[in-house]
């Protein structure tokens, strides 16, 4: 009997290409502070895996860390993985606190120094640029801190400082003729206000005065500030 050969069906085998290696395009800065963010876009593929685990061919990023891709083409080849994209997010600084040097309330004339905590940079709420500012001025005053990073902080806290205006130079008025015969006297009075200090010690807004000499008066306003009035001379 003739021998047969047998031949096996064809066999065909096709070898899919793997996709090209995936590039990362960062939207901004990977250097940032925190609060903010950054998108990394992979370059196009049929199919995404971040390696945070993410499947979009975009991630939003707020934490620190590293970032890479892998693409998947339409035959469902795994792509190598992409080169990694650092991002870096630096700590904003603690809130600012406002040491005051004296009284944060006075009479116009005076003035106090407001203090920040140390920190890389400052920014006032008057746009002072600087550790500690000297104020003149009723206001209210608040700083943010920068550190060496680039991050600013969240103002801190408000310190009000009031200055209370000077009250009116008083005036004094004699009851009678300032120049008279030993024996005679003079009533000066004071123009009205909360309390009085004259030159020689009196605190009433009326002296009588019996002796030569030259007389002042200093007057108080509510808010404790005093005037002075030009001397008097008997």
């Amino acid at each position: 009997m003739t021998g047969l050969l047998l031949l096996n069906p064809q066999v065909t085998v096709t070898v899919n290409a793997l996709p090209a290696t995936p590039t990362i395009t960062a939207s901004g800065p990977t250097t940032f502070c925190a609060g903010g963010n950054v998108t990394l876009t992979s370059s196009a593929g049929t199919s995404y895996l971040w390696s945070n685990g993410a499947t979009t061919q975009s991630i939003n990023v707020s934490s620190a860390g590293s970032y890479k891709v892998q693409v998947t083409n339409a035959s469902g080849c795994l792509s190598a993985a992409s080169a990694t994209t650092a991002v870096t997010v630096n700590a904003i600084p603690v809130t600012p606190t406002i040491s005051p040097g004296g009284p944060t309330t006075f009479c116009a004339g005076g003035s106090v120094t407001l203090t920040s905590n140390a920190e890389a940079s400052y920014l006032w709420s008057n746009g002072a640029s600087i550790q500690s500012i000297n104020i003149t001025a009723s206001g209210s005053y608040t700083v943010k801190v920068t550190n060496a990073s680039g991050c600013q902080s969240a103002a801190s806290i408000a310190t009000v400082v009031t200055v209370n205006a000077l009250p009116v130079t008083p005036t004094i008025t004699a009851d009678g003729p300032t120049t008279f015969c030993t024996g005679g006297n003079v009533t000066l009075t004071s123009s009205s206000e909360s309390s009085y200090l004259w030159s020689n010690g009196s605190t009433t807004p009326s002296i009588n005065i019996t002796a030569s000499g030259s007389y002042t008066v200093k007057v108080t306003n509510v808010a404790d500030v005093k005037a002075q009035h030009p001397p008097s001379q008997l």
